[in-house]
């Protein structure tokens, strides 16, 4: 059974919240973030991308790209840009995108329940990944980012939610994006218990978002288990930096595909490939996005296509049966010949968030054809998770982000 522990958050001063709340690291490219940190300098992207700090013939990798993230953090802990919390609490954290709420609770998941499966994964990571993130959460000595997780909806956990949100929020801003984000503490030792033994009471919890980060926080605790060999398992080390929501309220955008040659076709040939495949049919209208599971669309040599997968290519196997994965294996590896879409540059992914005009600008600039899928349900998600399996790349894309910089949790407290 999962142990999701309150813990004592280092978090921004109210007045400054709005100011230091960034989106993940991992959304920006080295340029993108320094561009960021100049628009808003007290972004905490100074911290997640220290390399911002240096001009661009530091490696973002160099050790003192890392040891300045290290300085910067404890420096403005220090002057009063952040305050610790007076004990371990839970923390209500809501955000609000295009009329849509969603509402987690931040607290420490044991690096433990990772290892033993009931923290469960459906991505793969890669070392390369892990190294950076390893560095900067050893450097910084803290967690900075949290790991999005899922569960399925517990009405003891809903109920304490509920409550907690009849009162007036900690935190209550609009991000630049325009998704407004709402914090709760919750002082009260009654509810503490409460949401202790209710999580106590969940049997699996799902990595949503953030695999790298996860994977690097255990392994963080799990080299400071190394060096310290009489640890007794309730230090900080041993747990890491989570956001938790329940299953009914995540919303999972498409994951888009596009490519960049038809493998040697014109694009007459190619949609004639694709009529042999799958039912194929102009779209007319405004409408580009699919409207249903074993459907996608697709925009070639100017025209959108609703294109249906037949019933006999469907499967009830949970990563099979995906989408993603039937687009991949019946279209993307026979016809494109891209039998590896995790390292071949023939392939390139768009996150539902740019919508379809993106996919119709790839096309104009340095794609063929672009492939809009139906979005990965959380179901689908659980189900690949529960079998013990993993996801093709890019299959989900979670919307809205949550924000670095809100909850900071320290490993030496």
């Amino acid at each position: 059974m999962a142990v999701i522990r309150p813990f004592t958050a280092i978090r921004p001063s109210r007045e400054k919240a709005a100011r230091i709340a960034a989106l993940p690291y991992d959304v920006y490219n080295r340029q993108e973030a320094k561009e960021e940190v100049l628009r808003e300098p007290a972004s905490f992207l100074r911290i997640d991308r220290a390399e911002t700090q240096f001009d661009d013939s530091v490696d973002t990798y160099a050790p003192e790209v890392y040891q300045k993230a290290h300085d910067i953090l404890w420096e403005m802990i220090g002057r009063g840009d952040f305050v610790t919390e007076e004990k371990p609490c839970y923390y209500i954290y809501e955000l609000t995108m295009d009329g849509r709420t969603q509402t987690g609770i931040a607290a420490c998941a044991s690096i433990d329940d990772y290892q033993n499966g009931v923290i469960k994964k459906h991505e793969n990571t890669r070392a390369e990944k892990e190294k950076d993130r390893i560095s900067h959460v050893d450097a910084c000595d803290a967690q900075t980012g949290p790991i999005f997780l899922a569960y399925r909806a517990d009405s003891v956990i809903t109920a304490v939610v509920n409550r907690t949100k009849e009162g007036t929020p900690e935190y209550d801003f609009t991000s630049p994006d325009g998704v407004t984000h709402r914090v709760w503490v919750i002082v009260d030792d009654a509810d503490i218990d409460t949401l202790k033994k209710a999580f106590s009471g969940i049997g699996q919890i799902y990595i949503a978002d953030g695999h790298h980060r996860a994977a690097s926080a255990v392994k963080v605790g799990l080299k400071r288990r190394a060096e310290h060999p009489d640890y007794d398992g309730t230090e900080e080390f041993n747990y890491f930096l989570s956001v938790l929501f329940p299953d009914e309220e995540l919303y999972i955008m498409d994951y888009n595909r596009v490519v960049k040659d038809l493998n040697g076709m014109d694009a007459g040939v190619f949609l004639e490939k694709m009529g042999e495949i799958f039912e194929v049919s102009p779209l007319e209208g405004a409408e580009r996005r699919p409207r249903e599971k074993g459907s996608f669309t697709m925009y070639l040599d100017e025209q959108w296509y609703a294109c249906r997968i037949r019933p006999a290519d469907l499967s009830d196997d949970p990563v099979d049966g995906l989408d993603v994965s039937l687009l991949q294996n019946l279209l993307l590896a026979p016809v494109l010949g891209i039998t590896d879409p995790k390292v071949d540059p023939r392939i390139d992914f768009v996150g539902g968030i740019r919508g379809m005009d993106e996919l119709e600008r790839r096309c104009h600039a340095d794609a063929k054809a672009a492939f809009a899928m139906y979005p990965t349900s959380i179901r689908e998600l659980f189900a690949v998770a529960d079998a013990g399996r993993l996801m093709p790349p890019k299959s989900t894309w979670f919307e809205p982000k949550l924000r670095s910089g809100l909850f900071i949790h320290a490993l030496s407290q």
